[in-house]
């Protein structure tokens, strides 16, 4: 062999390795605490939007996508539905909302990530006008966006308090027939 030819392989072999070993299919392993925190500090971001009563930057939290359900409102689809629902809410002068997590689950993927956690919500009653504070439970996924950020895509909350009891059932007036008398 030429000792020309000798360096080129030489030089060749461990570009080639090395560009094997890069260019695999296999992805970068997921570092599930660092995402956790990214997770956290979106929520966090929410609680104080949410608080500056910033309804656009509350709805930032969320995919153009993304759903939201609270009891007793229809589902706000999409993020300009969820600015426009939370929007309403935030004209309320007692309204008030904490919340946080006590558990993330992040995918094996590092695509997604949910948590779970409990939520305390001040706010006027619109039929009664008086001021009145709800507890409950929410579960928010959250998906990695292109540029790594995370934001949720679907979020439900439930409240503790039981769902207002049935109306009564009109009474039955009844007419006395008008019979024969013996």
């Amino acid at each position: 062999m030429l000792p020309t030819m000798r360096k080129l392989r030489a030089l060749c072999a461990p570009a080639l390795a090395l560009c094997l070993v890069n260019c695999s299919d296999t992805p970068p392993p997921v570092s599930k605490p660092a995402i956790e925190k990214s997770v956290r500090d979106v929520e966090a971001n929410m609680v104080k939007t949410f608080a500056a009563k910033d309804a656009a930057a509350f709805a930032a939290n969320y995919t153009s996508d993304a759903v939201m359900m609270t009891p007793g409102q229809p589902p706000m689809k999409g993020a300009a539905a969820i600015r426009a629902g939370i929007g309403a809410m935030l004209a309320d002068p007692a309204l008030k909302l904490d919340f946080s997590s006590d558990r993330v689950e992040v995918a094996d993927s590092g695509e997604l990530a949910a948590t779970r956690g409990n939520y305390s919500l001040t706010l006027t009653n619109p039929a009664t006008k008086k001021v009145v504070t709800d507890k409950g439970s929410y579960v928010t996924v959250f998906r990695r966006q292109p540029d790594s950020t995370w934001k949720a895509v679907l979020d439900i909350n439930t409240s503790e308090a039981p769902p207002p009891a049935p109306a009564a059932p009109a009474a039955k007036t009844t007419k006395k027939k008008k019979g024969k008398r013996r």
